[in-house]
């Protein structure tokens, strides 16, 4: 499996590059990086300024179908992935886990995604999803169709349910993105 991080937002409600705020010491792009490098053999970044990522040890893309928002970046990161499933991230989220993300990859084998389902919603920027999903993902794209959840009801899909994301999150932080000046302060330390 390929990890893959978006990070080519607009960056309209933050101001500055998400992917190089600092939490907890740390740039988010570098805390992604370091945890993919751990689990993935390939780690591919789908970035819009492909200059800025030159110090990550990562495969650096673009987008395949510009201002096709996240969904063309799942799009070009599936493209661009030497292997059928990838496990898709937003440069946004600092807190993923190691041991759910392994968890993830384990039942992903019969799926064409796998997806978190907390009780606020699904998360398809922490999901896993299938080079079968590309057909499907280029026509919706094609039809300037870019809601994620359009895809879903074609495709064999997981969705893991609250239960399972509480055993290994109990404090509910594996999928906080970091949107706005205010959630970056907002952050406590734990």
């Amino acid at each position: 499996m390929t990890g893959v991080i978006l990070s080519g937002g607009a960056n309209r409600r933050m101001g500055v590059n998400k992917a190089f705020l600092r939490v907890e010491g740390e740039r988010m792009i570098d805390r992604i990086v370091q945890l993919f490098r751990k689990v993935f053999q390939e780690v591919i970044i789908v970035t819009a300024s492909p200059l800025e990522y030159l110090d990550q040890q990562a495969t650096i893309v673009t987008d395949i179908l510009p201002e096709k928002g996240v969904f063309g970046g799942i799009y070009t990161g599936l493209f661009f992935a030497s292997d059928e499933q990838v496990f898709v991230a937003a440069c946004d989220m600092p807190f993923l886990n190691r041991a759910f993300l392994e968890y993830m990859i384990g039942v992903a084998a019969r799926y064409d995604i796998v997806v978190p389902a907390p009780p606020d919603g699904i998360q398809p920027l922490h999901a896993i999803y299938s080079r079968r999903c590309l057909p499907v993902i280029r026509s919706l794209l094609d039809q300037n169709r870019l809601k994620i959840r359009e895809l879903y009801p074609s495709q064999k899909v997981l969705q893991i349910p609250p239960e399972v994301l509480h055993s290994f999150d109990p404090e509910g932080r594996m999928f906080l993105n970091i949107n706005t000046p205010d959630d970056l302060r907002n952050l406590a330390p734990r």
